[in-house]
């Protein structure tokens, strides 16, 4: 039995709902603990479909030292912690990549790992619209439903969650 992982959400509103629920699910099932990180602690946030969740810990209290791994799940929720004016959400993220502690980034969740000024060279995939960017930052894109690279599980849209959950998962190990 492999010990349990504590592994940070980073999340806000209009995240796309299963991209959070699905990779929650397969991790909590797998013995690991999943802690929404988001703006404020108690605060409830709604996904794009109109889940409902609350966010465990804000930005400022979340020590990425505490966590095994990240998940960035897409909608639009990426975007909107990219426009943190203290830029806290990519720095959060950037502990992951920077120690190839594993970073799970679905859809537009690799928007945040734009931030962390680290991807280049590193190959990823995610969402089309945001394949320009990623590109622009040195990363390698491809067209895959997942990809892992120095520790950083990326894919497309939902359809490859069965893909993504599985490496991620694999990961952990």
């Amino acid at each position: 039995m492999s010990m349990s992982k504590k592994i940070a959400a980073v999340v806000t509103d209009l995240f796309e709902d299963v991209e959070l629920t699905s990779p929650e699910k397969a991790l909590t099932d797998a013995g690991h603990e999943v802690i929404l990180v988001g703006e404020e602690k108690g605060k409830e946030i709604t996904g794009k479909k109109g889940e409902k969740v609350k966010i465990d810990l804000g930005i400022e209290e979340a020590k990425p030292e505490d966590f095994d791994a990240v998940l960035i799940p897409g909608g639009f929720s990426p975007d909107l912690l990219r426009g943190d004016e203290k830029g806290r959400f990519g720095e959060f993220v950037k502990h992951f990549v920077q120690n190839e502690k594993p970073s799970f980034a679905i859809c537009h969740g690799p928007q945040l790992l734009i931030d962390t000024d680290l991807l280049e060279g590193k190959t990823v995939t995610s969402f089309l619209s945001v394949r320009k960017d990623l590109k622009n930052a040195g990363a390698n894109v491809v067209d895959e439903s997942v990809v892992v690279d120095s520790g950083i599980v990326t894919s497309r849209t939902p359809d490859d969650l069965e893909d993504f959950n599985r490496e991620s998962l694999a990961l952990l190990q």
